[in-house]
């Protein structure tokens, strides 16, 4: 079977962006009274206390940073930031990449296996809307876009009061249809890592019986779950058609966290295409 050749994007200016790295790098070298060899001796001792050499910034390798837009490899940039004082996320911009900008990238590509989103909450800042229309009324269901009047920076550290790392992220992968339709394939939720004791009773119906994001030895699975004898049994939501299964715990599987909120998509004829 023949493969299609690869794309190549490089955007005209790309060029222009490693250069223009590398003489911000030369920028702040000089700056701080270094010479090529200061550089080149300071990554030795990188180097020498990781035992790798791949941290070694050579001198013929840091002119080529700087003044051919050459790029250096992690280890290299490693050793430049640590000598430099300077953050790697803001290096990273330098060449383009926006370390922010993961989690929008992963989204654009399907995966379909459910597995834990490795993305956590940094510091810095977050677009949010800072003037609504004040005569929003919260009660009715509305277009909010619309009802945004002014769009603004807030320092993530303000959100301090909630706790956000004691959250992670998961993906139902889009082939998995355990909690169909309730949470249905190619879902985002949001897992509650202190809610980890499995409740055997409390709720008025299937949407308030809680779920779980559970890990075994073969990946994740989410769907109510009860505990008897050692042994949870993962329960799918009926409409899934799956059958319920059981693991010995904690051996064969743990308790991640509990589901406390779930991202979904409405359209999902490409699902029930790729299903069928």
């Amino acid at each position: 079977m023949a493969h299609s050749p690869q794309r190549r994007l490089d955007p005209p200016s790309s060029l222009y962006i490693m250069e223009d790295a590398g003489q911000k790098l030369k920028k702040i070298r000089e700056r701080l009274n270094l010479r090529f060899r200061d550089v080149e001796d300071a990554s030795i001792k990188i180097a020498e206390r990781h035992h790798n050499d791949e941290f070694i910034v050579a001198l013929s390798r840091l002119a080529d940073i700087e003044n051919k837009g050459t790029v250096p490899s992690i280890y290299r940039l490693y050793s430049l930031c640590a000598i430099y004082r300077i953050d790697v996320s803001d290096v990273f911009s330098w060449y383009g990449i926006s370390l922010p900008g993961l989690p929008g990238d992963a989204a654009l590509i399907e995966q379909e296996r459910t597995h834990l989103v490795g993305f956590r909450p940094k510091e810095g800042e977050v677009q949010v809307p800072i003037a609504l229309d004040p005569g929003l009324d919260l009660t009715k269901t509305v277009f909010l876009s619309r009802m945004i009047q002014q769009w603004g920076t807030l320092p993530l550290i303000l959100l301090k009061q909630i706790d956000l790392r004691s959250y992670r992220y998961g993906y139902i992968g889009t082939d998995d249809w355990f909690m169909n339709p309730i949470i249905p394939p190619g879902s985002f939720v949001v897992v509650d890592e202190s809610r980890r004791k499995i409740v055997s009773s409390g709720w008025a119906n299937e949407f308030e019986r809680p779920i779980y994001l559970l890990e075994h030895r073969d990946g994740y699975r989410c769907g109510w779950c009860s505990l008897k004898d050692d042994h949870i049994t993962v329960q799918p939501h009926p409409s899934s058609l799956c059958d319920p299964e059981v693991y010995a715990h904690p051996d064969e599987i743990e308790i991640v966290g509990q589901v406390t909120r779930v991202a979904m998509m409405l359209d999902r004829s490409s699902l029930r295409r790729s299903r069928s």
